[in-house]
């Protein structure tokens, strides 16, 4: 699959290492006359990296050969990530221009298949027209470089003897005879990505070869190198956002706006906005009055100059407006538009929306025209669907509620693009304008192109491969848009799930059908996202979000894995998952794979032993419990060394791990000795990781709390969120744990109090997995009613002035905290307090609960510590506060580092009077 609405099963797959295993993969599909499917990032929308036979994997090759910054060149590999390509030519204050929105994790060379563009086509143009030269690999063996090329070279070429010498001669011969056609039907807009560019064989074009391939598919080569074109980068750049009553109207402004050379003109629309706000806990920046908006980014010198273009702009169009300048600002911005190909996928009701008619183009000055009769053809159908996208070249991107399940719905899909393909080109306009044509759009073709260019297509594609065996059924001789599509694969599994899915209509199918593919949890850069960790360290597709997805989405179909909740496949994936819950809230689709992961676990030990850290830590909150009773027996005996290791081993725990220590009371237990105070009463959650092993947090909470007018008080009873039975899948004893703890809260839920959560992770179960595993309405009400100290803080006592605590810190926000609780509040707090908090970029700390003690994982447990976290504390001045909420964020802290992190609760008790 790619994040496309097609799956093939493919012969096999090869992944890369080097240049020399690409050839030999080539050789092995020809000796056995098998198809040839080259992939990079795989995520492409129109399914052109989803071919069967042998599926090749050039995303290792991943050098970046050399950048020469007075040519603004680069030589590199085909698997060269765009970001790191960037990241490099920065260093010379040079870019390569196209940039989608997938750039953390696209490669090069599928850049180079799909002729990508991006946002700043409008100022650079495509990647064809970045493309210098490429070395290329044909199915039969042969290797070429080629590039630009005069008549003379082209002559000498010809007249070699073997392969080279036909390609060459074929080459010129169908430039030559069909000169008018080349002219008048192709490069008649910036975006005309579909069909095979050509009119780059053609003299005014310097016959360059390299170009003519670009955006070819993988139909044609194989591409092991290419020389890029780099940009210059303005000194600055400002960010002018436009607000108008909808997308048509901000449309129809888009041709007074292109003669003052923007940089990049985009869309937004309120719809994305709506979701995107229904579905993170994060706020976003505020935009001008409107109901659609435009991104018009302008370059500058300087900053007066960059905001003097823009003002300009903005004067002209005369409509509601705002112009950012800082770095930062415009970054949050731009995420809130490159998220909109996921966030789109599914609708404000829930309902699904797919690609299937994703990014058609028109001439900018026909694009309001083109919008307001494509919204009528929707309507014409009954479909819905939300639209973005790159309307400086008249690029529109759509997701839209397809049934693609049931075959009445696949045929009103087939209706709906025959009809939308003929719309495009009565207003001049291509059916791809950014991502190719693969098996969605190249049925199409003929609806666009005469007779004529289809048979030059055909003949383009023979010259370089006549077998026919590169990525066939794209561009020539295509599949049915209606054929492979993957979601006809699953049959539902007939056991009943433990997790209710609301957001998923209660279908695990449908849950699985989440992940389009657009692989935002394959990105690298440490940008204060969670998502993935594991893949981070690993850099292994089945240990990244989309490919667990993926493998359980296989899973329901049983054509690959063939034996259901039992499969090691799947659950070998899952593994490195760490429950972080991170995708929850960095996939733009919430793909919730720590739920996934539980459910999963859950059938698959069903009636079987378990690994020993299920019983070992999945029960934690039980052996803490009976330790507690006899603390220091239990401290020495999980100091000393014999003892220490054999509880160790017998447990599954990695041996570097030091075990925590057992408090001498309990938190609960102090608070329930503790002397009535008066004011506000609020139940004061005491999770197992406060209560056992840090009861301190919980006794600067309350001195917090009593500070603020609250009389913090301990539940009635004994209670636990269940979340270690969760994390290790152990759903029918964690569902009794929450349905005790829920039957001790009844009285307090009923009569209103709030609840304060002081474990990130905890409360981040009281909030959804409670809910979700127990079907209580008493789990509602305490989702609604729980809050972290500094949530509840500012929603009950917003006019309270914190302690002045005048300290610099470096915080680790725990990715539970991060994905379903946010951070806002605490940021808040701790600036009213007076620290100058600096949020790390990092991510996951590694521990992740019971995951980073668990004796297979400690190596990735470290890694994920040693790409940021552990670094900043130890290069963090003594005088500097480590911040870190969570326990294993803490844990991980005092165990690789000689400093001790703390709760926010202290740091604030710490400025109390005493």
């Amino acid at each position: 699959m790619d994040a496309s609405n097609y799956r093939q099963v493919p012969v096999a797959v090869v992944v890369a290492e080097s240049g020399d295993d690409a050839v030999a993969a080539v050789a092995a599909a020809r000796e056995f006359d098998v198809p040839l499917v080259a992939r990079g990032g795989g995520t492409s929308l129109a399914g052109n990296s989803t071919g069967g036979g042998l599926v090749l994997d050039l995303s290792g090759l991943n050098k970046i050969h050399a950048i020469d910054p007075v040519a603004r060149t680069a030589r590199v590999e085909p698997g060269v990530i765009l970001d790191d390509l960037r990241a490099a030519a920065a260093e010379h204050g040079l870019t390569f221009g196209p940039d989608p929105s997938t750039h953390g994790r696209c490669t090069l060379g599928g850049m180079i298949g799909n002729n990508s563009c991006g946002a700043h086509s409008v100022a650079w143009g495509t990647t064809l027209e970045n493309v210098e030269e490429l070395d290329v690999l044909l199915h039969d063996g042969t290797r070429l470089t080629v590039g630009p090329t005069t008549a003379e070279e082209l002559d000498r070429r010809a007249a070699l003897p073997g392969r080279e010498g036909e390609i060459h001669t074929a080459l010129r011969d169908l430039a030559a005879g069909n000169l008018a056609a080349l002219r008048t039907e192709l490069g008649k807009l910036g975006r005309q990505v579909s069909g095979y560019p050509l009119h780059q064989l053609l003299p005014e074009h310097g016959r360059n070869l390299a170009k003519a391939l670009v955006g070819t598919e993988g139909t044609c080569v194989v591409v092991l190198g290419a020389t890029v074109r780099l940009a210059k980068v303005p000194k600055t750049r400002a960010l002018l956002v436009l607000g108008f009553p909808d997308d048509i109207a901000a449309a129809d402004a888009v041709p007074a706006i292109l003669p003052h050379g923007p940089l990049t003109v985009e869309s937004m629309d309120e719809r994305i906005l709506a979701l995107r706000d229904a579905r993170s806990a994060d706020t976003r920046p505020e935009l001008p009055d409107g109901g659609g908006w435009l991104f018009v980014e302008v370059g500058g010198d300087d900053v007066p100059s960059a905001t003097g273009a823009a003002a300009a702009i903005a004067a002209q169009l005369a409509v509601p407006h705002s112009v950012y300048t800082e770095p930062a600002e415009q970054r949050a911005l731009w995420r809130l538009r490159e998220e909109g190909s996921g966030i789109s996928t599914r609708m404000a009701d829930g309902s699904e929306a797919w690609p299937g008619w994703e990014d058609a183009a028109v001439p900018p000055e026909r694009l309001g025209a083109y919008l307001r009769e494509f919204r009528a053809l929707l309507e014409g159908h009954g479909l819905r669907g939300v639209t973005y996208g790159h309307f400086g070249e008249g690029c529109i991107h759509i997701r839209i509620d397809f049934d693609l399940v049931h075959g009445d719905g696949v045929a009103a899909f087939r209706r709906f693009v025959e009809e939308g393909a003929d719309l495009v080109a009565r207003h001049g306009g291509t059916l791809s304008g950014e991502h190719g044509d693969g098996q969605v759009r190249a049925e199409l073709l003929p609806r666009m192109y005469s007779p004529a260019m289809i048979e030059l297509f055909e003949r383009f594609k023979a010259i370089w491969d006549p077998a026919g065996r590169m990525n066939p059924g794209m561009i020539v001789h295509p599949y049915r848009i209606d054929e492979n599509l993957r979601f006809a694969a699953v049959k539902p599994l007939p056991i009943v799930t433990e997790f209710a899915y609301p957001h998923d209509g209660g279908d695990f199918a449908q849950a699985m059908r989440r992940c389009v593919g657009v692989a935002k949890c394959r990105n690298h850069a440490g940008d204060g996202a969670v998502m993935c960790p594991s893949f981070r360290v690993t850099g292994e597709e089945k240990h990244s979000t989309r490919g667990r997805a993926r493998l359980l989405y296989e899973m329901l179909a049983g054509e690959v894995i063939t034996d259901g909740w039992r499969s090691t496949e799947v659950r070998d994936a899952l593994d490195l998952c760490l429950s972080c819950k991170g995708c929850a809230s960095d996939c733009p689709v919430n793909v919730d794979m720590a739920t996934y992961k539980a459910e999963f676990l859950h059938h698959h030990y069903a009636r079987r032993v378990r690994p020993a850290s299920h019983y070992s830590m999945g029960w934690l909150p039980v052996w803490l419990r009976l330790a507690s009773r006899m603390p220091r027996l239990a401290n020495a005996t999980m100091s000393a060394r014999w003892s220490s290791a054999l509880l160790k081993r017998l447990g599954g725990i990695a041996p570097q791990r030091s075990l925590p220590a057992v408090a001498r009371q309990p938190f609960n237990r102090w608070l329930r000795r503790s002397p009535a105070f008066g004011g506000r009463r609020v139940v004061l959650w005491p999770d197992t990781f406060t209560n056992f092993f840090a009861p301190e947090i919980g006794i600067a909470a309350v001195r917090v709390l009593r500070a603020a007018g609250f009389d913090p008080v301990p539940p009635a009873g004994r209670v636990c969120c269940g979340l270690t039975w969760v994390s290790t899948g152990q759903l029918t004893k964690a569902r009794k744990v929450m349905r005790r703890s829920l039957r001790v809260l009844e009285p307090e839920l009923a009569a209103g109090t709030p609840v304060v959560g002081l474990e990130p992770s905890c409360l981040s179960a009281l909030r959804g997995d409670v809910p979700e595993l127990t079907g209580d309405r008493r789990a509602v009400s305490l989702a609604a009613r729980s809050f972290t100290l500094a949530g509840f803080l500012a929603e009950h006592a917003p006019e309270w002035t914190p302690p002045s605590v005048p300290r610099t810190a470096i915080t680790q926000v725990h990715c539970h905290q991060h994905a379903t609780l946010g951070f806002d509040a605490e940021a808040a707090l701790l600036a009213r307090a007076g620290v100058e908090a600096n949020r790390l970029p990092s991510g996951c700390c590694g521990l992740a609960g019971t995951f980073g003690f668990e004796r297979d994982h400690y190596e990735v447990s470290q890694a994920l510590a040693e790409q940021t976290l552990l670094p900043a504390v130890r290069e963090a001045s003594p005088e500097t506060l480590v911040l870190a909420d969570g326990f294993s964020c803490r844990t991980q802290v005092a165990q690789g580092s000689d400093r001790r992190a703390v709760h926010l609760a202290e740091v604030l008790a710490d400025g109390l009077p005493t």
